[in-house]
Protein backbone atom coordinates (compact mmCIF):
# COMPACT_ATOMS: atom_id res chain seq x y z
CA UNK A 1 0.00 0.00 0.00
CA UNK A 2 1.29 3.47 -0.89
CA UNK A 3 0.50 6.46 1.31
CA UNK A 4 0.90 10.04 0.18
CA UNK A 5 0.11 13.49 1.46
CA UNK A 6 -1.92 15.56 -0.93
CA UNK A 7 -2.66 19.22 -0.61
CA UNK A 8 -0.02 21.77 0.34
CA UNK A 9 0.55 23.68 3.57
CA UNK A 10 2.90 26.52 4.49
CA UNK A 11 6.53 25.53 5.10
CA UNK A 12 6.93 23.39 8.20
CA UNK A 13 3.32 22.15 8.31
CA UNK A 14 1.66 18.97 7.19
CA UNK A 15 -2.01 19.37 6.44
CA UNK A 16 -4.75 17.12 5.15
CA UNK A 17 -6.75 17.36 1.99
CA UNK A 18 -10.36 18.16 2.67
CA UNK A 19 -12.82 15.33 2.19
CA UNK A 20 -16.22 16.61 1.10
CA UNK A 21 -17.61 18.89 3.81
CA UNK A 22 -14.47 18.82 5.97
CA UNK A 23 -12.34 21.80 6.85
CA UNK A 24 -9.00 22.39 5.14
CA UNK A 25 -5.79 22.14 7.16
CA UNK A 26 -7.44 20.55 10.21
CA UNK A 27 -5.30 18.63 12.70
CA UNK A 28 -2.16 20.48 11.55
CA UNK A 29 1.15 18.83 12.45
CA UNK A 30 4.70 20.18 12.23
CA UNK A 31 7.77 18.61 10.60
CA UNK A 32 11.34 19.40 11.63
CA UNK A 33 12.35 19.01 7.96
CA UNK A 34 10.13 21.74 6.66
CA UNK A 35 8.60 19.54 3.97
CA UNK A 36 7.39 16.00 3.41
CA UNK A 37 7.65 13.43 0.72
CA UNK A 38 5.74 10.19 0.51
CA UNK A 39 5.53 7.30 2.95
CA UNK A 40 5.22 3.78 1.71
CA UNK A 41 5.10 0.15 2.80
CA UNK A 42 2.89 0.24 5.87
CA UNK A 43 3.80 -3.33 6.72
CA UNK A 44 1.18 -5.63 8.17
CA UNK A 45 -1.74 -3.21 7.76
CA UNK A 46 -4.61 -4.32 5.54
CA UNK A 47 -5.24 -2.38 2.35
CA UNK A 48 -8.20 -0.07 2.85
CA UNK A 49 -8.02 -0.37 6.64
CA UNK A 50 -7.75 2.60 8.95
CA UNK A 51 -4.33 3.06 10.51
CA UNK A 52 -2.09 5.79 11.64
CA UNK A 53 1.45 6.89 12.05
CA UNK A 54 2.78 6.82 15.65
CA UNK A 55 3.91 10.18 16.93
CA UNK A 56 7.57 9.17 17.37
CA UNK A 57 8.12 6.81 14.43
CA UNK A 58 7.97 8.77 11.20
CA UNK A 59 10.56 6.85 9.20
CA UNK A 60 13.17 4.26 10.14
CA UNK A 61 15.53 6.90 11.50
CA UNK A 62 12.95 8.42 13.83
CA UNK A 63 13.07 11.81 12.17
CA UNK A 64 11.53 13.58 15.15
CA UNK A 65 8.36 14.03 17.19
CA UNK A 66 5.20 15.23 15.56
CA UNK A 67 3.29 17.92 17.43
CA UNK A 68 -0.28 17.03 16.49
CA UNK A 69 -0.68 14.18 14.02
CA UNK A 70 -1.95 15.03 10.54
CA UNK A 71 -4.79 13.10 8.99
CA UNK A 72 -3.70 10.57 6.34
CA UNK A 73 -5.78 8.90 3.71
CA UNK A 74 -5.29 5.15 3.36
CA UNK A 75 -7.06 3.67 0.40
CA UNK A 76 -10.39 4.89 -0.84
CA UNK A 77 -12.65 6.69 1.61
CA UNK A 78 -10.65 6.04 4.81
CA UNK A 79 -9.16 8.68 7.05
CA UNK A 80 -6.78 8.25 9.96
CA UNK A 81 -7.96 9.40 13.42
CA UNK A 82 -5.47 11.55 15.37
CA UNK A 83 -3.64 9.88 18.21
CA UNK A 84 -4.51 6.28 17.24
CA UNK A 85 -2.45 3.47 15.78
CA UNK A 86 -3.77 0.20 14.43
CA UNK A 87 -2.33 -3.05 13.18
CA UNK A 88 -0.05 -5.76 14.51
CA UNK A 89 3.11 -3.81 13.70
CA UNK A 90 2.21 -0.30 14.78
CA UNK A 91 5.65 0.55 16.16
CA UNK A 92 7.94 1.53 13.32
CA UNK A 93 5.26 0.74 10.79
CA UNK A 94 6.29 3.56 8.48
CA UNK A 95 9.29 2.04 6.76
CA UNK A 96 10.31 4.60 4.20
CA UNK A 97 10.69 8.38 4.09
CA UNK A 98 11.31 10.14 0.79
CA UNK A 99 12.57 13.67 1.17
CA UNK A 100 12.29 14.28 -2.54
CA UNK A 101 9.64 16.35 -4.30
CA UNK A 102 7.18 13.47 -4.73
CA UNK A 103 4.50 15.60 -3.12
CA UNK A 104 4.22 19.30 -3.76
CA UNK A 105 2.01 21.06 -1.23
CA UNK A 106 -0.21 23.95 -2.12
CA UNK A 107 -0.90 26.74 0.42
CA UNK A 108 -4.08 26.56 2.45
CA UNK A 109 -6.76 28.83 1.05
CA UNK A 110 -7.20 30.71 4.31
CA UNK A 111 -4.14 29.60 6.23
CA UNK A 112 -4.03 27.17 9.14
CA UNK A 113 -7.35 26.82 10.92
CA UNK A 114 -9.44 27.99 7.98
CA UNK A 115 -13.05 28.95 8.72
CA UNK A 116 -15.63 26.15 8.70
CA UNK A 117 -18.00 26.21 5.73
CA UNK A 118 -20.67 24.12 7.47
CA UNK A 119 -23.58 25.57 9.38
CA UNK A 120 -23.61 24.89 13.09
CA UNK A 121 -26.63 22.61 12.73
CA UNK A 122 -24.97 20.58 9.97
CA UNK A 123 -21.70 20.38 11.89
CA UNK A 124 -23.47 19.08 15.01
CA UNK A 125 -25.57 16.64 12.97
CA UNK A 126 -22.41 14.99 11.66
CA UNK A 127 -21.07 14.67 15.21
CA UNK A 128 -24.16 12.90 16.54
CA UNK A 129 -24.67 9.16 16.59
CA UNK A 130 -27.31 7.91 14.11
CA UNK A 131 -30.80 8.14 15.55
CA UNK A 132 -29.94 10.75 18.15
CA UNK A 133 -32.36 13.71 18.23
CA UNK A 134 -31.20 17.34 17.91
CA UNK A 135 -29.74 18.46 21.21
CA UNK A 136 -28.34 15.00 21.94
CA UNK A 137 -24.77 14.45 23.06
CA UNK A 138 -22.14 15.24 20.47
CA UNK A 139 -19.31 12.77 19.91
CA UNK A 140 -20.96 10.47 22.50
CA UNK A 141 -20.08 13.08 25.12
CA UNK A 142 -16.43 12.09 24.82
CA UNK A 143 -15.06 14.83 22.59
CA UNK A 144 -15.70 18.16 20.94
CA UNK A 145 -17.22 18.76 17.54
CA UNK A 146 -14.99 20.71 15.13
CA UNK A 147 -16.71 21.47 11.84
CA UNK A 148 -18.47 18.12 11.68
CA UNK A 149 -15.43 16.18 12.88
CA UNK A 150 -15.12 14.74 16.41
CA UNK A 151 -11.91 15.53 18.27
CA UNK A 152 -11.90 12.94 21.05
CA UNK A 153 -10.84 13.52 24.63
CA UNK A 154 -8.00 11.62 26.20
CA UNK A 155 -9.28 9.87 29.32
CA UNK A 156 -7.49 7.58 31.74
CA UNK A 157 -7.08 4.64 31.70
CA UNK A 158 -7.40 4.70 27.91
CA UNK A 159 -8.14 6.90 24.93
CA UNK A 160 -11.44 7.57 23.22
CA UNK A 161 -11.40 7.19 19.46
CA UNK A 162 -13.53 6.42 16.44
CA UNK A 163 -15.33 8.75 13.99
CA UNK A 164 -17.81 9.69 16.74
CA UNK A 165 -15.58 8.85 19.76
CA UNK A 166 -17.67 5.71 20.20
CA UNK A 167 -14.71 3.52 21.07
CA UNK A 168 -12.37 3.29 24.01
CA UNK A 169 -9.51 1.02 24.94
CA UNK A 170 -10.93 -0.58 28.10
CA UNK A 171 -14.22 -2.00 26.85
CA UNK A 172 -12.94 -5.37 25.59
CA UNK A 173 -13.48 -8.81 27.11
CA UNK A 174 -11.07 -9.94 29.79
CA UNK A 175 -9.90 -13.40 30.79
CA UNK A 176 -8.27 -14.20 34.11
CA UNK A 177 -7.84 -10.47 34.77
CA UNK A 178 -6.16 -9.59 31.45
CA UNK A 179 -7.73 -7.69 28.55
CA UNK A 180 -7.95 -10.02 25.55
CA UNK A 181 -6.12 -12.56 27.77
CA UNK A 182 -2.87 -10.83 26.86
CA UNK A 183 -3.03 -12.47 23.42
CA UNK A 184 -4.60 -9.70 21.38
CA UNK A 185 -5.40 -6.01 21.05
CA UNK A 186 -8.61 -4.20 21.96
CA UNK A 187 -10.24 -2.58 18.94
CA UNK A 188 -13.43 -0.67 19.68
CA UNK A 189 -14.94 -3.27 21.98
CA UNK A 190 -13.67 -6.37 20.19
CA UNK A 191 -10.47 -8.29 20.70
CA UNK A 192 -8.32 -8.72 17.61
CA UNK A 193 -6.39 -11.84 18.48
CA UNK A 194 -2.76 -12.55 17.80
CA UNK A 195 -1.90 -15.45 15.54
CA UNK A 196 -2.66 -18.79 17.13
CA UNK A 197 -5.41 -17.53 19.45
CA UNK A 198 -9.20 -17.25 19.19
CA UNK A 199 -12.28 -16.51 21.27
CA UNK A 200 -14.06 -13.34 22.41
CA UNK A 201 -11.19 -12.68 24.80
CA UNK A 202 -8.48 -14.45 22.74
CA UNK A 203 -8.40 -17.07 25.47
CA UNK A 204 -8.36 -20.21 23.33
CA UNK A 205 -5.15 -21.48 21.71
CA UNK A 206 -5.67 -22.89 18.22
CA UNK A 207 -3.21 -25.69 18.88
CA UNK A 208 -3.00 -27.59 22.16
CA UNK A 209 -0.06 -29.55 23.57
CA UNK A 210 -1.90 -30.73 26.71
CA UNK A 211 -3.25 -34.21 27.30
CA UNK A 212 -6.98 -34.48 27.97
CA UNK A 213 -6.28 -35.25 31.63
CA UNK A 214 -4.04 -32.20 32.00
CA UNK A 215 -6.61 -30.03 30.24
CA UNK A 216 -9.50 -31.21 32.42
CA UNK A 217 -7.45 -30.68 35.57
CA UNK A 218 -6.91 -27.03 34.64
CA UNK A 219 -10.66 -26.60 34.04
CA UNK A 220 -11.77 -27.79 37.48
CA UNK A 221 -13.28 -25.28 39.90
CA UNK A 222 -12.70 -25.29 43.66
CA UNK A 223 -15.18 -28.19 44.01
CA UNK A 224 -13.26 -30.22 41.38
CA UNK A 225 -16.12 -29.85 38.88
CA UNK A 226 -15.07 -29.32 35.27
CA UNK A 227 -16.28 -25.91 34.11
CA UNK A 228 -18.93 -25.95 36.87
CA UNK A 229 -21.03 -28.27 34.64
CA UNK A 230 -21.88 -25.18 32.61
CA UNK A 231 -19.36 -25.47 29.79
CA UNK A 232 -16.77 -27.60 28.04
CA UNK A 233 -13.02 -27.73 28.55
CA UNK A 234 -10.84 -26.59 25.66
CA UNK A 235 -7.09 -26.97 26.20
CA UNK A 236 -7.23 -26.08 29.89
CA UNK A 237 -9.75 -23.26 29.41
CA UNK A 238 -13.49 -23.37 29.91
CA UNK A 239 -15.81 -22.55 27.05
CA UNK A 240 -19.11 -21.61 28.68
CA UNK A 241 -22.50 -22.77 27.44
CA UNK A 242 -23.94 -19.75 25.64
CA UNK A 243 -25.67 -21.53 22.79
CA UNK A 244 -28.49 -18.97 22.92
CA UNK A 245 -25.95 -16.20 22.34
CA UNK A 246 -26.90 -14.14 25.39
CA UNK A 247 -23.51 -14.45 27.11
CA UNK A 248 -25.07 -14.91 30.55
CA UNK A 249 -22.79 -17.79 31.56
CA UNK A 250 -19.24 -16.65 32.18
CA UNK A 251 -16.24 -16.79 34.48
CA UNK A 252 -12.90 -18.58 34.31
CA UNK A 253 -14.66 -21.81 35.31
CA UNK A 254 -18.15 -20.82 34.02
CA UNK A 255 -19.06 -20.31 37.67
CA UNK A 256 -21.29 -17.32 36.98
CA UNK A 257 -24.76 -17.83 35.56
CA UNK A 258 -26.70 -14.59 35.22
CA UNK A 259 -29.74 -16.48 33.97
CA UNK A 260 -30.52 -16.93 37.65
CA UNK A 261 -31.17 -13.17 37.80
CA UNK A 262 -33.97 -13.23 35.22
CA UNK A 263 -37.37 -12.41 36.69
CA UNK A 264 -39.91 -15.09 35.71
CA UNK A 265 -42.72 -12.57 35.21
CA UNK A 266 -40.99 -9.67 33.47
CA UNK A 267 -38.23 -11.81 31.88
CA UNK A 268 -35.86 -8.95 32.65
CA UNK A 269 -32.54 -9.10 34.46
CA UNK A 270 -33.25 -8.29 38.12
CA UNK A 271 -36.75 -7.17 37.15
CA UNK A 272 -35.24 -4.11 35.48
CA UNK A 273 -34.44 -2.64 38.90
CA UNK A 274 -30.87 -3.76 39.48
CA UNK A 275 -27.73 -5.26 38.05
CA UNK A 276 -26.67 -8.87 38.04
CA UNK A 277 -23.20 -10.01 38.96
CA UNK A 278 -22.35 -13.69 38.96
CA UNK A 279 -25.95 -14.80 39.44
CA UNK A 280 -26.81 -12.34 42.21
CA UNK A 281 -28.96 -9.23 41.88
CA UNK A 282 -27.77 -5.93 43.31
CA UNK A 283 -30.90 -3.81 43.53
CA UNK A 284 -31.34 -0.11 42.97
CA UNK A 285 -32.26 2.03 45.96
CA UNK A 286 -35.89 1.41 46.90
CA UNK A 287 -36.05 -2.16 45.55
CA UNK A 288 -35.34 -5.52 47.17
CA UNK A 289 -35.88 -9.23 46.75
CA UNK A 290 -33.82 -12.00 45.14
CA UNK A 291 -34.63 -10.48 41.76
CA UNK A 292 -35.39 -6.90 42.86
CA UNK A 293 -39.09 -7.60 42.45
CA UNK A 294 -40.32 -5.79 45.57
CA UNK A 295 -40.49 -2.05 46.05
CA UNK A 296 -39.66 -0.64 49.47
CA UNK A 297 -42.21 1.67 51.11
CA UNK A 298 -39.65 3.64 53.14
CA UNK A 299 -36.92 6.01 52.04
CA UNK A 300 -33.34 4.76 51.61
CA UNK A 301 -32.28 7.05 54.48
CA UNK A 302 -34.89 5.55 56.83
CA UNK A 303 -33.94 2.05 55.73
CA UNK A 304 -30.28 2.68 56.55
CA UNK A 305 -31.19 4.26 59.89
CA UNK A 306 -33.18 1.21 60.97
CA UNK A 307 -30.33 -1.11 59.99
CA UNK A 308 -27.59 0.84 61.74
CA UNK A 309 -26.24 -0.90 64.84
CA UNK A 310 -25.36 1.02 68.04
CA UNK A 311 -21.72 1.15 66.94
CA UNK A 312 -22.73 3.01 63.76
CA UNK A 313 -22.25 0.17 61.28
CA UNK A 314 -24.96 -0.99 58.86
CA UNK A 315 -26.03 -4.47 60.01
CA UNK A 316 -22.81 -4.55 62.07
CA UNK A 317 -20.96 -5.30 58.81
CA UNK A 318 -22.36 -8.83 59.11
CA UNK A 319 -25.41 -8.62 56.88
CA UNK A 320 -27.35 -6.79 54.20
CA UNK A 321 -29.92 -4.08 54.83
CA UNK A 322 -33.16 -4.81 52.98
CA UNK A 323 -35.90 -2.21 53.33
CA UNK A 324 -35.01 -1.40 56.94
CA UNK A 325 -34.38 -4.99 58.05
CA UNK A 326 -31.04 -6.76 58.35
CA UNK A 327 -30.53 -10.07 56.60
CA UNK A 328 -27.59 -11.54 58.52
CA UNK A 329 -24.90 -13.52 56.75
CA UNK A 330 -24.70 -17.26 57.22
CA UNK A 331 -21.07 -17.04 56.16
CA UNK A 332 -18.92 -14.19 57.38
CA UNK A 333 -16.17 -12.59 55.22
CA UNK A 334 -13.56 -15.02 56.61
CA UNK A 335 -15.53 -17.97 55.29
CA UNK A 336 -16.40 -19.41 58.72
CA UNK A 337 -19.95 -20.46 59.40
CA UNK A 338 -21.53 -18.53 62.24
CA UNK A 339 -24.68 -18.05 64.19
CA UNK A 340 -25.16 -14.34 63.56
CA UNK A 341 -28.41 -12.76 64.70
CA UNK A 342 -30.01 -9.69 66.24
CA UNK A 343 -32.01 -6.81 64.79
CA UNK A 344 -28.81 -5.32 63.39
CA UNK A 345 -26.77 -8.58 63.26
CA UNK A 346 -24.96 -7.40 66.38
CA UNK A 347 -24.82 -10.86 67.97
CA UNK A 348 -22.31 -13.49 66.94
CA UNK A 349 -22.42 -16.69 68.97
CA UNK A 350 -19.01 -17.76 67.67
CA UNK A 351 -17.50 -15.22 70.07
CA UNK A 352 -18.60 -17.47 72.93
CA UNK A 353 -16.52 -20.45 71.81
CA UNK A 354 -12.84 -20.98 72.52
CA UNK A 355 -12.51 -22.98 69.29
CA UNK A 356 -15.46 -22.50 66.98
CA UNK A 357 -17.23 -25.62 65.77
CA UNK A 358 -20.60 -25.15 64.12
CA UNK A 359 -21.76 -28.57 65.31
CA UNK A 360 -20.62 -28.17 68.92
CA UNK A 361 -22.57 -26.65 71.80
CA UNK A 362 -19.44 -26.00 73.85
CA UNK A 363 -20.27 -22.35 74.53
CA UNK A 364 -18.37 -20.34 77.14
CA UNK A 365 -15.97 -23.24 77.80
CA UNK A 366 -18.91 -25.10 79.34
CA UNK A 367 -18.97 -22.69 82.29
CA UNK A 368 -21.53 -20.11 81.25
CA UNK A 369 -24.32 -19.03 78.95
CA UNK A 370 -23.89 -17.17 75.66
CA UNK A 371 -25.82 -13.91 75.47
CA UNK A 372 -25.49 -12.11 72.14
CA UNK A 373 -21.88 -13.14 71.72
CA UNK A 374 -20.93 -12.45 75.35
CA UNK A 375 -20.51 -15.11 78.02
CA UNK A 376 -22.43 -14.92 81.31
CA UNK A 377 -20.17 -17.07 83.51
CA UNK A 378 -21.27 -19.40 86.26
CA UNK A 379 -20.14 -18.91 89.85
CA UNK A 380 -16.46 -19.68 90.19
CA UNK A 381 -15.52 -18.85 86.60
CA UNK A 382 -14.59 -15.69 84.73
CA UNK A 383 -12.96 -14.54 81.52
CA UNK A 384 -14.16 -13.58 78.07
CA UNK A 385 -15.13 -17.19 77.45
CA UNK A 386 -15.39 -18.31 81.09
CA UNK A 387 -12.08 -20.08 80.67
CA UNK A 388 -10.52 -19.05 84.02
CA UNK A 389 -11.38 -20.37 87.48
CA UNK A 390 -12.05 -17.59 89.95
CA UNK A 391 -8.95 -18.30 92.07
CA UNK A 392 -6.49 -15.57 91.11
CA UNK A 393 -2.70 -15.53 91.49
CA UNK A 394 -2.65 -11.72 91.60
CA UNK A 395 -2.94 -9.63 94.73
CA UNK A 396 -5.85 -7.19 94.95
CA UNK A 397 -3.44 -4.28 94.35
CA UNK A 398 -1.88 -5.96 91.30
CA UNK A 399 -5.30 -6.80 89.92
CA UNK A 400 -6.57 -3.20 90.23
CA UNK A 401 -3.37 -1.81 88.71
CA UNK A 402 -3.80 -4.00 85.63
CA UNK A 403 -7.43 -2.89 85.31
CA UNK A 404 -6.62 0.81 85.56
CA UNK A 405 -4.48 1.27 82.47
CA UNK A 406 -4.20 5.02 81.83
CA UNK A 407 -7.37 5.76 83.84
CA UNK A 408 -7.46 6.76 87.49
CA UNK A 409 -10.25 4.24 88.05
CA UNK A 410 -10.30 0.48 87.54
CA UNK A 411 -11.94 -0.34 84.21
CA UNK A 412 -12.33 3.42 83.61
CA UNK A 413 -15.23 3.35 86.09
CA UNK A 414 -17.32 1.48 83.51
CA UNK A 415 -16.83 -2.12 84.49
CA UNK A 416 -15.82 -4.75 87.03
CA UNK A 417 -12.23 -5.78 87.66
CA UNK A 418 -11.55 -9.46 88.31
CA UNK A 419 -8.03 -10.81 88.54
CA UNK A 420 -6.64 -7.98 86.41
CA UNK A 421 -9.29 -8.23 83.70
CA UNK A 422 -12.19 -5.88 83.09
CA UNK A 423 -15.77 -6.87 82.44
CA UNK A 424 -17.41 -3.79 80.93
CA UNK A 425 -20.93 -2.68 81.79
CA UNK A 426 -23.51 -3.34 80.61
CA UNK A 427 -22.67 -7.03 80.14
CA UNK A 428 -23.50 -8.26 76.67
CA UNK A 429 -23.45 -4.75 75.25
CA UNK A 430 -21.12 -3.51 72.56
CA UNK A 431 -20.99 0.23 73.26
CA UNK A 432 -18.50 0.05 76.15
CA UNK A 433 -15.38 -1.90 75.30
CA UNK A 434 -11.59 -1.98 75.41
CA UNK A 435 -9.07 -3.72 77.63
CA UNK A 436 -9.85 -1.28 80.45
CA UNK A 437 -13.34 -0.26 79.17
CA UNK A 438 -11.72 2.92 77.87
CA UNK A 439 -14.02 3.17 74.85
CA UNK A 440 -17.55 4.36 75.52
CA UNK A 441 -19.55 4.83 72.34
CA UNK A 442 -22.53 6.05 74.36
CA UNK A 443 -20.72 9.40 74.42
CA UNK A 444 -21.50 9.67 70.72
CA UNK A 445 -25.25 9.66 71.39
CA UNK A 446 -27.49 12.60 72.12
CA UNK A 447 -30.37 12.45 74.61
CA UNK A 448 -32.58 10.85 71.95
CA UNK A 449 -30.04 8.09 71.32
CA UNK A 450 -29.04 9.32 67.85
CA UNK A 451 -25.40 8.46 67.10
CA UNK A 452 -23.31 11.43 65.97
CA UNK A 453 -26.42 13.32 64.94
CA UNK A 454 -26.93 10.84 62.11
CA UNK A 455 -24.07 12.54 60.26
CA UNK A 456 -21.03 10.53 61.29
CA UNK A 457 -19.68 7.36 62.86
CA UNK A 458 -18.49 6.67 66.37
CA UNK A 459 -14.96 5.46 67.10
CA UNK A 460 -14.03 4.73 70.71
CA UNK A 461 -16.39 7.38 72.08
CA UNK A 462 -15.56 10.09 69.54
CA UNK A 463 -17.58 11.10 66.51
CA UNK A 464 -15.95 11.04 63.10
CA UNK A 465 -18.14 13.42 61.11
CA UNK A 466 -19.13 13.00 57.49
CA UNK A 467 -18.43 15.63 54.88
CA UNK A 468 -20.30 18.85 55.53
CA UNK A 469 -20.76 18.39 59.31
CA UNK A 470 -18.77 19.15 62.44
CA UNK A 471 -19.13 19.37 66.20
CA UNK A 472 -18.77 17.00 69.14
CA UNK A 473 -21.85 15.11 67.94
CA UNK A 474 -21.63 16.15 64.26
CA UNK A 475 -24.62 18.37 64.92
CA UNK A 476 -23.49 21.46 63.00
CA UNK A 477 -23.71 21.80 59.19
CA UNK A 478 -20.77 23.55 57.54
CA UNK A 479 -23.05 25.28 55.05
CA UNK A 480 -25.88 27.44 56.32
CA UNK A 481 -28.99 28.64 54.48
CA UNK A 482 -29.87 31.22 57.14
CA UNK A 483 -28.95 34.87 57.01
CA UNK A 484 -26.72 36.13 59.80
CA UNK A 485 -29.67 37.98 61.34
CA UNK A 486 -31.86 34.86 61.31
CA UNK A 487 -29.05 32.80 62.79
CA UNK A 488 -28.34 35.23 65.63
CA UNK A 489 -32.01 35.50 66.56
CA UNK A 490 -32.12 31.73 67.15
CA UNK A 491 -29.02 31.83 69.37
CA UNK A 492 -30.24 34.47 71.81
CA UNK A 493 -31.10 33.20 75.28
CA UNK A 494 -34.07 34.45 77.33
CA UNK A 495 -32.07 37.46 78.53
CA UNK A 496 -31.25 38.43 74.94
CA UNK A 497 -27.56 37.55 75.22
CA UNK A 498 -26.04 35.60 72.34
CA UNK A 499 -25.26 32.06 73.59
CA UNK A 500 -25.23 33.42 77.16
CA UNK A 501 -21.92 35.09 76.35
CA UNK A 502 -20.17 31.70 76.58
CA UNK A 503 -20.10 30.57 72.99
CA UNK A 504 -20.48 31.46 69.33
CA UNK A 505 -23.47 31.19 67.02
CA UNK A 506 -23.42 29.06 63.87
CA UNK A 507 -26.49 28.59 61.69
CA UNK A 508 -28.91 29.21 64.56
CA UNK A 509 -27.15 26.93 67.07
CA UNK A 510 -24.74 27.74 69.85
CA UNK A 511 -21.24 26.28 69.88
CA UNK A 512 -20.06 26.47 73.47
CA UNK A 513 -16.53 27.53 74.28
CA UNK A 514 -14.06 24.64 74.04
CA UNK A 515 -11.84 26.27 76.65
CA UNK A 516 -14.62 25.92 79.23
CA UNK A 517 -15.29 22.20 78.79
CA UNK A 518 -18.00 22.17 81.43
CA UNK A 519 -20.28 24.65 79.60
CA UNK A 520 -23.18 22.99 77.79
CA UNK A 521 -26.85 23.44 76.95
CA UNK A 522 -28.80 24.77 74.00
CA UNK A 523 -27.75 28.34 74.82
CA UNK A 524 -24.50 27.45 76.66
CA UNK A 525 -26.38 28.23 79.87
CA UNK A 526 -25.53 25.03 81.78
CA UNK A 527 -22.54 24.12 83.94
CA UNK A 528 -21.75 20.39 83.96
CA UNK A 529 -19.80 20.84 87.18
CA UNK A 530 -23.19 21.12 88.91
CA UNK A 531 -23.87 17.44 88.20
CA UNK A 532 -23.11 14.88 90.89
CA UNK A 533 -19.81 13.06 90.78
CA UNK A 534 -18.58 9.71 91.97
CA UNK A 535 -14.90 8.77 92.18
CA UNK A 536 -14.14 12.12 90.56
CA UNK A 537 -16.22 11.47 87.42
CA UNK A 538 -19.29 13.51 86.46
CA UNK A 539 -22.24 11.11 86.46
CA UNK A 540 -19.58 8.44 87.15
CA UNK A 541 -19.07 8.25 83.41
CA UNK A 542 -22.31 6.28 83.18
CA UNK A 543 -24.65 9.00 81.98
CA UNK A 544 -24.95 12.44 80.42
CA UNK A 545 -25.05 15.66 82.40
CA UNK A 546 -28.08 17.63 81.30
CA UNK A 547 -28.14 21.09 82.88
CA UNK A 548 -27.18 19.96 86.37
CA UNK A 549 -28.89 16.57 86.37
CA UNK A 550 -27.45 13.19 85.44
CA UNK A 551 -29.34 11.31 82.72
CA UNK A 552 -28.20 7.74 83.38
CA UNK A 553 -27.70 5.11 80.73
CA UNK A 554 -29.60 1.83 80.83
CA UNK A 555 -28.73 -0.31 83.84
CA UNK A 556 -27.45 2.58 85.98
CA UNK A 557 -29.14 4.61 88.70
CA UNK A 558 -28.36 7.07 91.44
CA UNK A 559 -27.80 10.83 91.52
CA UNK A 560 -24.39 10.26 89.95
CA UNK A 561 -25.37 7.11 88.00
CA UNK A 562 -23.09 5.20 90.34
CA UNK A 563 -25.41 2.26 91.04
CA UNK A 564 -25.51 -0.69 88.67
CA UNK A 565 -29.00 -2.24 88.67
CA UNK A 566 -28.60 -4.50 85.66
CA UNK A 567 -28.02 -8.22 85.70
CA UNK A 568 -24.39 -8.76 86.58
CA UNK A 569 -22.25 -11.76 85.81
CA UNK A 570 -22.58 -14.30 88.64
Amino acid sequence: MHVRFSGKTPRGRAGSPSPPGRRSCSQVGRSPLGHFGSWSFLKGWPVGGISLVPRETWGPRNVGPIHGVARLRLGSGFWVDPGRQRGPQAEGAVSGLDRGPAVVCRPCRSGPGAACRLSRAESERRCRAPGQPPGGALCHGRGRCDCGVCICHVSEPGVYFGPLCECHEWMCETYDGSTCAGHGACDCGKCRCDGGWSGDACQYPKTCDLTKKQSNQMCKNSQDIICSNAGTCHCGRCKCDNSDGNGLVYGKFCECDDRECIDDETEEICGGHGKCYCGNCYCQAGWHGDKCEFQCDITPWESKRRCTSPDGRVCSNRGICVCGECSCHDVDPTGDWGDIHGDTCECDERDCKAVYDRYSDDFCSGHGQCNCGRCDCKVGWYGKKCEHPRSCPLSAEESIKKCQGSSALPCSGRGKCECGECTCYPPGGSRVYGKTCECDDRRCEDLDGVVCGGHGTCSCGRCVCGRGWFGKLCQHPRKCNLTEEQSRSLCESADGVLCSGKGSCHCGKCICSAEEWYISGEFCDCDDRDCDKHDGLICTGNGICSCGNCECWDGWNGNACEIWLGTEYP
